[in-house]
């Protein structure tokens, strides 16, 4: 098989996913993905031989709806997540990611660009092993988002992404991760910093 058809096997083991692939496009919203732990964590795990849940905090679906940036907007798109994710045995944490820069300094002490699109905002993630994407299209097809390829997650290889998420937010991801998966390997953080914000 492919690496693309591993991680889709791998990834569609945790039924968590199964549903949410299933049911987003209830959503009605623009450019979704199931991303970040729900998706490379799932995979740590199967390979692991461990439930595909596990250690698991939440799972991202990021969307993409530069037409309304208002808080009421979005929380209109989560309380509909809510009931239509709402007997899942996991917290669905649904965002809009043309909104992230309105928060994101406050919330993380660095200014945040206003992302392009739901990957753009994918692409920004504190490791670029944390940077894929799922989503079902209406023919059924899934589409796959990978933009540094397979191979790290596999070898469970976490490299840090110094373009947005500032070295202690990756760092602090890193331990965490770290105790749970304790055979990750983990590089250090570039001492050169220039690169954080360039887009």
């Amino acid at each position: 098989m492919s690496r693309r058809a591993d991680f889709l096997a791998a990834v569609l083991q945790n039924p968590i996913n199964v549903a949410i692939l299933e049911r987003a496009p209830a959503l009605a919203v623009p450019d979704w993905w199931l991303t970040a732990g729900a998706v490379f964590q799932t995979v740590w795990n199967v390979l692991d031989g461990r439930p595909p849940g596990t250690g698991i905090k939440d799972y991202d679906l990021f969307y993409y709806d530069a037409r309304n940036l208002s808080y009421e907007a979005e929380d209109a798109v989560i309380r509909k997540a809510a009931a239509l994710f709402g007997d899942l045995d996991a917290d669905v944490e649904v965002r809009n990611e043309a909104r992230v820069h309105l928060w994101y300094e406050q919330r993380f002490g660095v200014p945040a660009i206003a992302f392009r699109s739901a990957t753009d905002a994918i692409d920004h993630f504190a490791s670029t092993t944390c940077c894929f994407g799922l989503r079902r299209e209406r023919t059924n097809e899934l589409v796959t988002y990978a933009p540094h390829g397979y191979d790290d997650l596999f070898a469970k290889r976490v490299r840090p992404n110094p373009r947005l998420a500032p070295r202690g937010v990756y760092e602090a991801k890193a331990r965490r991760w770290r105790g749970e998966w304790p055979d990750l390997v983990v590089d250090p953080w570039p001492e050169e910093e220039g690169a954080r914000g360039s887009g």
